[in-house]
């Protein structure tokens, strides 16, 4: 093994690992709640939290010793045996949303596959085997597997990669007409959407639209399954996007913010979900391993209402300071999931950020902000600072 140094490790990188990441030009070595250091020692405030993921800032001191202490105890158990955590951790998600039960995988990707598998099954049980088109939103993101990225609406995504598999169908986001046909033109066994399009640019769906497509769901015996992979644990102001939009899902799908660092998928069946699957019909090696649920568990147990307001007032600062802002053309999102239309191109704006210090995501044509949901207003007021400058240039 090739020792560390700051000055091969741009080399090594692109030598040996396959060229799917367009990498910024920083090399992170280090970091504490929401400022990270470079292999110079250079700071940045850290407004992406690994694409949402690092929920409490980097290396946070009650996870890390939630799963320290879990390290020495059981690092890994197959899923033939119970285990505390992974339990604990059910029952939690189970008593904090009024699901019925929980499946673990490792990411956002594979609880939407179970979705998707639950609901072909759902189909075929209710309603016959020819039941089994799931329709999706145009602009839509469910992942990079085969069948996750057929149930993305995005045409970019189904380059190069076909034939997909069959049965799924693309509505127009906030367009109830477009759902309506969804449902004449096809045996429609679930409707999976994004409270918030992430991947999409940032855009919210409309509360009646929501409501909308859950009474369509309920008239034709259809699951409602909503992708919390990025909205949830905390992460718009509620501890799940949806209950902003006044509906109950059957199933939801949740990862990145959960596992607050570590790799975890959750897929929650609600009443008319639960139990679909049976034994030997889904599995996962390192689903709900304990060293992840305990991660969780810690994030979880932490995501209060005094958090969750606090997030509020966190986007409602960022929103309140972009909106009108010199280079703003518009500002989207909800809580601490936000999308700035800027002026200027946004890879142009993530470069300028990053060179001054602050680190931000792109989603489409958008700049995108996932700071930690604990962000010290100090530290939030001067990226926005600094980023206000580079979007007035």
């Amino acid at each position: 093994m090739t020792a560390y140094n700051s000055a091969n490790i741009r080399a090594l990188d692109h030598e040996f690992v396959e060229h799917t990441y367009k990498r910024n030009d920083v090399c992170l070595v280090s970091g504490k709640g929401s400022l990270l250091f470079d292999e110079t020692g250079k700071r940045y405030i850290d407004l992406g939290t690994g694409i949402g993921v690092n929920a409490f800032g980097a290396a946070d001191d009650v996870w890390a010793a939630a799963v320290k202490a879990q390290i020495d105890a059981l690092p890994h158990a197959s899923n033939l045996y119970y285990t505390a955590p992974q339990a604990l951790l059910a029952e939690e998600l189970c008593r904090r949303t009024g699901m019925k039960k929980v499946f673990f995988g490792n990411s956002g990707a594979e609880a939407n596959e179970c979705a998707l598998k639950v609901a072909r099954k759902y189909g075929a049980g209710h309603k016959g085997p020819d039941c089994f088109t799931i329709v999706t939103l145009k602009n839509s993101f469910h992942g990079r597997t085969i069948a996750t990225l057929a149930a993305t609406g995005q045409d970019a995504f189904h380059q190069d990669f076909g034939p997909f598999p069959a049965g799924f169908a693309y509505a127009a986001a906030n367009d109830l007409e477009d759902m309506e046909r969804m449902f004449k033109e096809h045996a429609v066994c679930a409707v999976l959407m994004e409270m918030v399009q992430g991947e999409g640019g940032v855009n919210c769906l409309k509360k009646e639209y929501v409501q909308g497509v859950a009474k369509l769901c309920g008239q034709n015996d259809a699951l409602l399954m909503v992708d919390e992979v990025q909205t949830g644990n905390g992460r718009t102001g509620t501890l799940y996007a949806y209950e902003q939009f006044g509906i109950l899902p059957d199933v939801v799908t949740t990862a990145k913010g959960l596992g607050g660092g570590l790799p975890i998928g959750a897929c929650l069946m609600g009443e008319k979900a639960a139990g679909v699957l049976g034994f030997g019909q889904h599995g996962s090696t390192f689903g709900g391993n304990p060293i992840a649920a305990a991660g969780a568990l810690s994030i979880l147990s932490r995501i209060d209402d005094a958090l969750l307001a606090g997030v509020k007032e966190r986007g409602d600062y960022i929103a309140k300071e972009l909106t009108g802002a010199k280079g703003v053309k518009s500002v989207s999102g909800l809580g601490l999931m936000a999308g700035v239309e800027c002026e200027r191109p946004a890879g142009e704006v993530l470069a300028e950020c990053m060179e001054a210090g602050v680190l931000v995501l792109t989603a489409k044509t958008k700049v995108r902000l996932l700071p930690a949901l604990n962000i010290p207003m100090d530290l939030l007021g001067e990226a926005i600072c600094i980023l206000k400058g580079v979007l007035a240039k």
